[in-house]
C-alpha cells in the first residue's frame, strides 16, 4: 500500500501539482515506510516551495534525526521554531521546542 502511495506521488513532481503539498506527503509517506534520506529530501524541497510550512519543517527534523544528523535536525526545528511563531502555530512550536530540548540534552 505504502509502496504504490510512494509511486503515486513520485509520478506528480515536476507537474503541475508539484509543490509544497506533494512534497511533504511523499516525505511523510517515506518516513513512515523507514526510508529517512528520501524523505529529508522531499522535506527539503516542501520548504523550498514554502518556506513557512511548518509541519515540513517538523518532520525535516524527524528524518534528520533518524538520520543521526542531530545537528541538521536541530537546525530544522529552529528554522520551524521561527516559522510556527510568526505564523501563530502554537501546536507546532511547542512540539518542535520539545523535540529540541530533547536533541540537545542528548549532545
Amino acid at each position: 500500500m505504502n509502496e504504490t502511495l510512494i509511486a503515486n506521488l513520485r509520478a506528480q513532481c515536476g507537474g503541475p501539482r508539484d509543490g509544497a503539498l506533494l512534497r511533504f506527503s511523499l516525505g511523510n509517506a517515506l518516513l513512515t515506510s523507514g526510508d529517512a534520506a528520501a524523505a529529508a529530501v522531499e522535506f527539503r524541497q516542501a520548504v523550498t516551495f514554502d518556506p513557512h510550512y511548518s509541519a515540513a519543517w517538523k518532520l525535516l527534523g524527524k528524518a534528520c534525526l533518524a538520520l543521526d544528523d542531530k545537528a541538521g535536525a536541530a537546525d530544522a526545528w529552529r528554522q520551524g521554531i521561527d516559522v510556527a511563531q510568526a505564523r501563530g502555530d502554537k501546536q507546532a512550536e511547542k512540539e518542535m521546542t520539545v523535540f529540541l530540548r530533547r536533541a540537545e540534552k542528548q549532545e
